[in-house]
């Protein structure tokens, strides 16, 4: 698995470009609470540790992975953003229903950014389990939420 030979969390601030005069949105799944909020909260303190200001940084929730895109595609449409950063969490089940969500999920968002020619990051995590969901989210593998920030404020300056 290529998440345990990294942690999440990992970056050199050097190489990070700043986030002033930035301005990030973030669509947030409400399904898998626990772990969503993780990762926003990881999102949110990236941002502001790289020089987001907090009135520039504006959040979303929608109530499933599912819905990301179309929040991402909503949000968009109101305001000029210089990256958007979905973030959410579907977890493996007993029903193929986790295949058709994740592949929606990953293709609505590439489309969202292609469409709109703004930065859409996939921060939805893919896991098996909860407990994988959690070492993601601020676990022991770090928090998917600072590498989904990370990726907006580098591609941010493109």
């Amino acid at each position: 698995m290529a998440t345990a030979l990294t942690n999440l969390s990992s970056y050199n601030s050097d190489e990070i470009p700043s986030g002033e005069k930035n301005i990030i949105g973030i669509v947030v799944s409400e399904w898998n609470k626990e772990i969503t909020s993780a990762l926003l909260d990881g999102a949110v303190k990236t941002l502001l540790d790289n020089q987001v200001d907090e009135k520039d940084i504006y959040i979303q929730y929608v109530p499933g992975s599912f819905e990301l895109p179309f929040g991402a595609d909503a949000i968009i449409d109101k305001k000029k953003f210089d990256a958007v950063i979905c973030l959410g969490c579907v977890i493996q089940g007993e029903t193929r229903h986790f295949d058709f969500i994740c592949d929606s999920v990953a293709h609505g968002i590439m489309n969202v950014s292609l469409k709109t020619s703004i930065p859409v990051v996939f921060g939805v995590l893919t896991t098996n389990t909860l407990e994988q969901a959690k070492e993601r989210a601020g676990g022991k593998y770090g928090n998917k939420g600072v590498e989904a920030a990370i990726t907006a404020l580098k591609m941010a300056q493109i």
